[in-house]
């Protein structure tokens, strides 16, 4: 089993700390490889997400049963090749959080959606479908979480592969900010937004959120894991202020994902 180092992240948060940190990670159904290469990564990705040490984790692609895949990686066997028996994001949780999931999309043998594992109690969930045509399935994981004496609002997204769509897709985002949301809470939304072209940060801007960016860091790549060279990960945020951002490179996490994850830290923009 790998162990993902943790001297690649920041240092550890604490339900005391005054800043949030927030990961986002597309961990591509938790199987890498094709026909006989293919392998199980799930337990790889429990020892990332606990390595990242995040306040909120929102994930994509994850499943919550896949009956084709399990019995390839037969619960009969054990450690690597074993595949959990309960739902994905179930799993990943370190002990202790909160889980909310809800389904994207439904396969002939599966399905598969947005996750949020959270340090701090959970609110209302809600889901969105914002699928734009019939060849692609996609949703929005609206949660509430509290933390400290903020309402959070958080949006897990997972947006389309055709440019058109995606820009339907992050205007309903805005639109659900705007009409949804209190316009005094704090927002959180991330996740893989396929933005090839870097197309969509003006869209959200109306409803007050803006790309998590640094002096150091103005643009985070993720994608692909092995040599990333495009920003497709990403969080944005309205009233809370970035003051880390960090992508985990090596080894270890290219072969976990097609994707890397993306970590940063907030502080509430009043309060500082």
């Amino acid at each position: 089993m790998l162990n993902p180092l943790q001297s690649t992240l920041l240092p550890p948060s604490t339900l005391t700390a005054s800043s949030l940190r927030v990961a986002t990670y597309n961990i591509h159904k938790g199987v890498r490889g094709m026909g006989p290469t293919k392998r199980l990564e799930i337990h790889n990705l429990g020892l990332a997400v606990e390595a990242m040490d995040a306040d909120l984790v929102c994930l994509q692609e994850v499943r919550h049963h896949h009956h084709q895949e399990a019995r390839a990686f037969s619960a009969t066997q054990f450690g690597h090749w074993a595949w959990p028996p309960q739902p994905q994001a179930d799993f990943l949780a370190p002990e202790g959080y909160e889980v909310a999931y809800r389904t994207n999309a439904v396969t002939r043998h599966g399905e598969h959606g947005n996750a949020l594992l959270s340090r701090w109690p959970l609110g209302e969930v809600r889901h969105h479908d914002v699928s734009d045509h019939r060849l692609e399935q996609r949703g929005l994981l609206h949660v509430t979480v509290q933390w400290h004496h903020a309402l959070l609002h958080v949006v897990v997204v997972h947006l389309g592969l055709i440019h058109a769509s995606r820009v339907r897709q992050t205007q309903r985002v805005a639109d659900m900010v705007l009409q949804d949301i209190p316009l005094d809470a704090p927002v959180i939304v991330a996740g893989d937004f396929n933005d090839w072209n870097e197309a969509l940060d003006q869209i959200l801007v109306p409803a007050g959120l803006h790309r998590a960016r640094t002096d150091d860091m103005p643009r985070a790549a993720t994608f692909p894991s092995r040599v990333p060279v495009l920003a497709l990960d990403r969080v944005y945020t309205r009233g809370l202020r970035c003051s880390q951002l960090m992508v985990p490179r090596g080894t270890a996490w290219a072969r976990m994902s097609d994707h890397l994850p993306l970590v940063a830290e907030f502080e509430l923009a009043d309060a500082v």
